[in-house]
């Protein structure tokens, strides 16, 4: 316990721990700041030195395998804010500096995502199965951060104002063609061609996804203009005036940016325009946590901008925009997390007990992440001219209020 002890005499600078470990004596650190009050018995003795060594790794596998628990009033989510709040005296704890600085050496490596081994990736998490996604997402099973207008709205509209900012900054007229790169279950591309009588190509590696996609277009008679792929983005030969990409970017992984922006460039005329929303950060380059590396997402990173906009300028690509969305995502997960709950016994009926505490920690890690710690989420809208675009911003609110009024029309508002 000697070693734990030194590294959460460090960490903990804001809150307090209360740590009672497999004999039951307990240890208290911090409380110099306000923050949460946070109670934690460690059941396996085992865990006094893989914590230290591994921290972000075995934290989650611990309270999957419930020899990390939370006890006298505290949760899961007051640990993980309490985690999120001093993340940055973790990093400065020597062990963890060196542990950081080995790991990136090694990170391209662990952000694979070659031809092949990138449909591996996206079966691991997607392939789950739909019914699941279901319990927790939104009717339309929109899979990425909402666009709350009001903190008050419901999930539902907010995807509904996120597919509408979207939309708007394509910039879309009738007869366009449009690809959507990790179309998700289709709803971004049938909303597009409701509203804009556009043409559609959706491409996904998700099986489970193509098979909705492609039943929902054939419901809404709309497979004479949209149709879905399963593709790999980098094998796609057609050219598109628009690209959207919403939620994929984050697969790509920072070796492969030069491949997929030079695709990019490839699949549009000179007057085409992009618009990319993606998971980021705000602090410096990085790398993913080894748990959501190991558990959900493998081959995922979410990318600082430098990282992005230095890959950008090679490809000779306009940034056109750029717009942050700061605690959108968190609005987001919380709703996503409320849902879970509600469902989680029929997660452990399709599952098990194990699998429910890894979603559970999942949700509420990256909610915490976007709600105090580094995490982001930007929309950048790209193109071969400077004026790919409309040159003032006004547009987009514009389109968005007509937007509003056409969905009306359609039968389409929420």
């Amino acid at each position: 316990m000697f070693l734990l002890s030194h590294m959460l005499t460090s960490f903990i600078r804001k809150g307090q721990l209360t740590v009672i470990d497999a004999e039951g004596k307990r240890h208290v650190f911090g409380g110099m700041e306000p923050g949460p009050q946070v109670t934690m018995r460690l059941t396996d003795p085992k865990l006094y030195r893989s914590l230290v060594f591994k921290a972000e790794l075995v934290a989650g596998e611990a309270y999957m395998d419930g020899t990390m628990r939370f006890e006298e009033g505290s949760t899961l989510r007051d640990f993980l804010m309490l985690f999120s709040i001093n993340r940055l005296s973790l990093g400065k704890y020597p062990i963890q500096k060196v542990l950081r600085a080995l790991k990136m050496r090694f990170r391209k490596r662990l952000q694979s995502n070659k031809k092949g081994e990138a449909q591996r990736n996206v079966a691991h998490h997607y392939d789950l199965g739909n019914d699941f996604y279901k319990l927790f997402l939104d009717e339309n099973m929109l899979y990425s951060c909402a666009y709350f207008r009001e903190e008050s709205e419901t999930l539902e509209q907010a995807q509904r104002n996120k597919l509408r900012l979207l939309a708007a900054k394509l910039d879309l007229k009738p007869g366009l063609k449009v690809l959507d790169i990790g179309c998700g279950w289709g709803d971004l591309a049938l909303y597009m061609a409701r509203l804009e009588n556009v043409e559609v190509v959706g491409v996904t590696l998700s099986k489970e996804q193509h098979a909705l996609a492609t039943q929902r277009a054939a419901e809404a008679g709309l497979s004479d203009r949209v149709r879905f792929e399963l593709k790999d983005y980098r094998d796609v030969t057609e050219t598109f005036d628009r690209v959207v990409s919403v939620g994929m970017f984050e697969h790509v992984g920072v070796q492969h940016y030069d491949e997929f922006f030079k695709q990019l460039n490839a699949l549009m005329p000179d007057d085409g325009l992009a618009v990319i929303h993606s998971i980021g950060h705000m602090s410096p380059p990085g790398m993913t946590s080894p748990w959501i590396r190991k558990y959900i997402f493998p081959g995922g990173y979410s990318p600082a901008l430098s990282e992005v906009l230095a890959v950008t300028e090679q490809n000779s690509l306009w940034v056109t925009d750029i717009e942050v969305l700061r605690l959108h995502y968190a609005m987001t997960l919380a709703h996503w997390g409320q849902r879970f709950e509600a469902n989680r016994d029929k997660v452990v009926a399709m599952y098990d007990e194990r699998f429910a505490r890894m979603w559970e920690f999942y949700l509420v890690s990256a909610e915490m992440t976007f709600r105090a710690g580094s995490q982001m989420v930007f929309h950048l809208q790209l193109s071969r001219k400077r004026d790919g675009a409309p040159i003032v911003r006004d547009y987009v609110t514009d389109r968005q209020r007509a937007y509003i009024e056409k969905e009306k029309e359609l039968g389409l508002s929420i």
